[in-house]
């Protein structure tokens, strides 16, 4: 099976190809429908007002006026109420559309993580993705719908007025031409400031959440005042890119007012020279104005309709790579070996630690590039193995091999003798549990945290996981059990007890091997080696493979493996620990 024939299997790549930007659907031309009828009404209300008013000066019988107020009255309740039925509809279909489009964009992700998100960091991923998506959805609410609604209200109002004057209806037809140009005028001006809008907006929030992961390093070498400055440049630099963009905007929206002000104008003098009553006249002259102010919302939607352009680009871009791991997919989405991610699933027919094996492998994680190998490396059920090295030499896409993110581009990679190539790529992942230096706690309950490694498990399982992580007395003293919630809006936790929590993760998983990439670095010594203590006590008869630069832990391990870049070409040797 071809890379290609995968890419075209993998769940939501294909589908996110159909669902493209501003894709018309029913519901969409419905809403659309009903924001015509609202805008139209309101055009229609502010004309007969006009003709009202004026017609009620000349002070005639009260009987000929009846119908038109009766009119007012159903315009003035029309255009609200259509208003509301129109943001109902349009909302109901775009919250539809954002849930599917998340569900089929994040299925997409998973078999691109971590090999093909580049040097991008989690904020950048995890924010630029959920706000690009809704950038995009919302295009339907802000683009489609105000497009069909302006479109329809204003060919309504230059229809009408043309049957009481055609000289004024072809004035709202040549405001709405020349309105046309404005908008493509504007939606150029948007597209080529959107990029370097949202650059910039992305490396603001790289630099905020990179200075709020290490405060405490910050301060310790007295860099706050650095990292603010940092911050305060990326804040500028945004600034600067929205003020040009903006100036744009400004162009734009004076240019309609202008169309509305000259169509106004034009209309005056035809009315004045049409021979019409005076109410009727006042009516020709405040349809340009009421039409105006209905497409001034184009400008709005050209707005967001560059933006959800450049969002759609950067989506397609991110999620149009080819896959790092091109074989043993058998259907389903490939999960992550994460465990605080998916739900554990044991390999069909083994209940044990594998044997697994690394002969000559090579691996890099761009074409035509060996960050790994030949590398050489037996793991027998049970061992612990420590992987040391300098930087770069290719610890850590050991692990990504091990784990199936990343294929061997060399050698042979097997488990319990087989090709990882000839086993299912979900069974395998599911062998696996990875803690790294970085353990994501989501803003919600322990048990929630806890439960996405082990969905099934009960709450005693869930509590054993936490002593065996040494967090017993951690979680004697929260005020709810597992119903405490962590993160945002709820508990602090210290970089321990991170990193303890992502161990009861491993731990309550179940899976028979667990990849260590520095799990300890960021603590200090004695909390780094009670960590590990732990870990390993309670590991039972998992294997464990742990990548580490501090020596923390080595004294415990069977073996010590280390890895040498040497050039172009990598060298490893092993030693027994203790």
């Amino acid at each position: 099976m071809s890379a290609h024939d995968l890419k075209e299997m993998r769940p939501g790549a294909h589908d996110l190809k159909e669902m493209r930007l501003l894709g018309l659907s029913r519901g969409l031309i419905m809403a659309g429908l009903l924001g015509g009828i609202a805008t139209a009404s309101g055009i229609a209300l502010t004309t007969t007002s006009g003709w009202l008013i004026v017609r009620a000066d000349q002070r005639p019988q009260i009987m000929l006026l009846l119908t038109t107020i009766v009119a007012v009255r159903t315009f003035g309740l029309a255009r609200p109420l259509f208003r509301y039925w129109e943001r109902l509809r349009s909302h109901d279909v775009a919250l539809g559309d954002l849930a599917e489009r998340r569900t089929r964009t994040y299925a997409a992700l998973v078999p691109l993580t971590p090999a093909r998100l580049g040097s991008r960091g989690r904020a950048d991923l995890l924010t630029g993705v959920v706000d690009d998506l809704t950038d995009v959805v919302e295009a339907s609410v802000r683009v489609t719908v105000p497009a069909i609604a302006a479109l329809l209200a204003g060919i309504t109002s230059a229809a009408l007025t043309a049957l009481v004057d055609p000289r004024v209806g072809l004035v709202i037809a040549g405001m709405l031409a020349a309105t046309a140009v404005v908008a493509a005028f504007a939606d150029r001006l948007e597209s080529h400031a959107q990029t370097e809008v949202l650059a910039a907006r992305a490396e603001v929030a790289r630099i905020a959440q990179l200075s709020a992961d290490h405060a405490d390093e910050l301060r310790s070498i007295g860099g706050t005042a650095t990292a603010t400055g940092w911050l305060t440049t990326a804040h500028d630099t945004l600034h600067a890119t929205v003020t040009r963009q903006a100036r744009g905007r400004s162009i734009s929206a004076a240019a309609v007012l202008i169309i509305t002000g000259v169509g106004a104008l034009v209309s005056a003098a035809l009315a004045a020279t049409s021979g019409a009553s005076t109410p009727v006249m006042a009516l020709l002259v405040l349809a340009p104005v009421a039409t105006g102010e209905t497409l001034g919302v184009l400008t709005d939607a050209t707005r967001a309709h560059a933006r959800a352009r450049a969002c759609q680009q950067r989506l397609d871009e991110l999620l149009d790579q080819e896959l790092a791991v091109a074989h043993g997919v058998a259907g389903g989405i490939p999960p992550s070996a994460s465990p605080g991610v998916h739900c554990p699933r044991a390999m069909q027919g083994l209940d044990h630690a594998p044997r697994l094996e690394l002969r000559g492998l090579t691996a890099g994680w761009l074409p035509g590039r060996t960050d790994l190998g030949p590398l050489d490396l037996a793991v027998d059920p049970g061992a612990r193995i420590a992987l040391v090295g300098p930087n770069g030499s290719g610890k850590s896409t050991a692990l990504a091999v091990l784990a199936r993110h990343l294929d061997p581009s060399g050698g042979s990679y097997t488990i319990d003798g087989t090709d990882v190539t000839d086993r299912d790529l979900t069974d395998v992942r599911a062998l696996f549990a990875i803690v790294d230096d970085e353990p994501h706690v989501l803003a919600a309950t322990l048990r929630a945290n806890l439960a996405l490694a082990a969905p099934e498990a009960d709450d005693e399982g869930l509590v054993d996981s936490l002593r065996r992580a040494g967090l017993g007395t951690w979680f004697a003293g929260l005020p709810h059990g597992l119903d405490s919630r962590l993160g945002s809006g709820g508990l602090g936790i210290s970089g321990g007890e991170r990193a303890r929590l992502s161990i009861a993760r491993a731990i309550a998983s179940g899976r028979p091997v667990i990849l260590l990439d520095e799990p300890v670095a960021h603590l200090d010594h004695p909390t780094a080696e009670a960590v590990i203590t732990d870990l390993l006590q309670h590991a039972g008869d998992r294997s464990v493979i742990m990548v580490t630069h501090h020596g923390v832990g080595l004294d415990r391990m069977d073996r010590i493996v280390t890895i040498e870049k040497e050039g172009a070409s990598h060298r490893a040797h092993q030693s027994i620990a203790g």
